[in-house]
């Protein structure tokens, strides 16, 4: 129940006007001490302006200010699925970035379809964004050019075409450091569970791998390289071609946590034992990953750094030309799934 004296029951919702009045300041100074974009100031004035507001119930109407600087303060998020663990960690690290921002993102998934991101794109356009994050980027794609052709803020994360800005973790740096591993560990015919080629963390991460398996001098058979689509599905089948060859690997580079799963319950299908008969590594450190029977070394990427960068692109702009794509470090995480190789202790 309102009282008597409340400005609500007066005047319905409390604006910057009652907030003014009663705290004898202008309207404008109450607007500045109140936008929680700008620096807190702690001045005498501000801390009553404050107190004021609150005893007076006063919320801030972000439509109305929305209207007025021709913004929602809302960002859309392009995923190929939210089922993929990697996606959905990477929408809630960006949620969470635009939180803290006083901005919201709200999400649309594409099942990895080009058509079906300029399908999100619109509708989420529609809908008053200022601004995309994809993560969907494809290479030889054009819709990048053409977002930037209509002159609409976006940005890429996780993925990149080479041009745009990104967002991204250093995939080969990430690839080369799950072989360098294996290497480490004795093992010289390590096969790899590779992404589809038009992604380039998936590009990235092969040569990686390519990078330190040349470094070893180690050679590659081509059949150690098996392409996947990201899922787990496919990781099984990736593995059970990987067995079936003659001189078949002794460990296994997965490059998404994923596939490395349906490798692992592959493997275990074909009566072979992780990391005893064979060592594997996944890619992402998902949060399923080390409390699987076996825990699973994996490539951490740090979702939390992603995000912020790529949310900062998309609002701020590039400092400069170089720094269009910003990349973040990846940390291996060793766990029981890969050991020394048996053959190497011989």
């Amino acid at each position: 129940m309102f009282t008597k004296d409340d400005p609500q029951e007066k005047h319905g919702r409390v604006t910057l006007h009652d907030v003014a009045a009663a705290s004898g300041v202008s309207k404008s100074t109450v607007s500045r001490i109140l936008d929680e974009r700008l620096p807190r100031s702690e001045s005498e004035t501000a801390r009553k302006v404050r107190r004021v507001a609150a005893e007076l119930g006063y919320m801030r109407d972000v439509a109305a200010a929305s209207l007025r600087r021709g913004n929602t303060n809302t960002i859309g998020v392009i995923v190929p699925r939210l089922t993929d663990t990697v996606m959905a960690m990477l929408y809630e690290a960006l949620a969470h970035a635009c939180a803290r921002s006083g901005r919201f993102a709200i999400v649309a998934t594409t099942d990895d379809e080009p058509q079906a991101d300029r399908a999100a794109a619109e509708s989420l356009l529609q809908r008053g964004v200022d601004g995309l994050v994809l993560s969907t980027a494809r290479e030889g794609d054009d819709f990048p050019v053409r977002l930037e052709k209509r002159g609409i803020p976006y940005v890429l994360a996780l993925r990149s075409d080479g041009r745009s800005m990104s967002s991204v973790g250093d995939d080969k740096l990430g690839g080369y450091l799950a072989t360098r591993h294996l290497l480490d560990l004795g093992h010289r015919r390590i096969g790899i569970i590779a992404g589809p080629s038009y992604a380039s963390s998936s590009r990235g991460r092969l040569a990686g791998y390519r990078w330190a398996m040349t470094e070893a001098e180690a050679a590659i058979d081509p059949d150690w390289i098996v392409e996947s689509s990201f899922g787990i599905d496919s990781g099984a089948e990736a593995a059970e071609r990987l067995m079936g060859i003659p001189a078949r690997p002794t460990a296994i580079f997965a490059m998404n946590d994923n596939t490395a799963i349906g490798a692992l319950s592959a493997l275990i299908k074909l009566g072979l034992s992780v990391p005893e008969d064979i060592s594997l590594v996944g890619y992402n450190d998902i949060p399923i990953v080390s409390r699987l029977s076996v825990p699973l070394t994996s490539v951490r990427v740090p979702f939390d750094r992603i995000a912020a960068e790529a949310l900062d692109l998309l609002c701020r702009g590039a400092e400069s030309p170089n720094d269009r794509i910003r990349i973040a470090p990846p940390t291996l995480i060793p766990r029981a799934s890969s050991v020394h190789c048996r053959s190497a202790l011989r």
